[in-house]
């Protein structure tokens, strides 16, 4: 089967940085991130920081992704870092990721999110589901006008993260667009 590809942000979806700073959630485990020479430090521009970076991971959400039917792939500002920091907490192996190159965090005049373009030319044509916190209508209107295939670019709440319904949502989109590979 030619399994779709999952697009996961990690600010927001994986590590719901938006709750109440006093409280992790439920279920939640604390990763501090040392920024000093990290590829994160760099795009954020926390190099005057001198605390590490609190992430808040859910260990469970690796098995949940895993069994959704996808093909996993990182398309978040931490790109690779996120295999050395975020995949080893959830249990996940190393994945690819988009390189966003010189489009990483720069804001297009058409309001479009600077990932848009870089995952559907990554997609290629495939399907995919994309979960973020920062997608716009503009988002899925490019999507729609520029991507063969379907995009389901789902939005998740930077308060809570991922939750339940988020994955059945994920893996029903999963189902329908699992296609069986030609064969030569």
């Amino acid at each position: 089967m030619n399994r779709p590809l999952l697009f996961l942000d990690v600010d927001g979806p994986l590590n719901p940085y938006a709750a109440k700073p006093e409280r992790r959630p439920d279920g939640y485990t604390t990763l501090r991130v040392p920024l000093e020479g990290s590829a994160h430090e760099e795009v954020r521009g926390l190099s005057s920081r001198r605390r590490p970076l609190r992430v808040w991971l859910n260990p469970e959400h690796g098995r949940h992704l895993l069994r959704l039917g996808f093909e996993l792939c990182w398309a978040t500002s931490w790109m690779d870092d996120a295999n050395r920091w975020i995949a080893p907490m959830l249990g996940l192996p190393e994945l690819p990721f988009v390189d966003f190159g010189d489009a990483l965090l720069q804001e297009r005049p058409d309001g479009v999110h600077w990932k848009t373009g870089p995952l559907v030319d990554y997609a290629n044509g495939r399907h995919f589901a994309w979960v973020d916190d920062e997608q716009s209508e503009l988002d899925q209107t490019y999507v729609t006008a520029h991507h063969r295939g379907s995009g389901l670019l789902h939005h998740v709440n930077p308060r809570i993260g991922l939750r339940e319904n988020d994955f059945h949502m994920l893996a029903d989109f999963a189902r329908s667009v699992d296609t069986p590979r030609t064969t030569d």
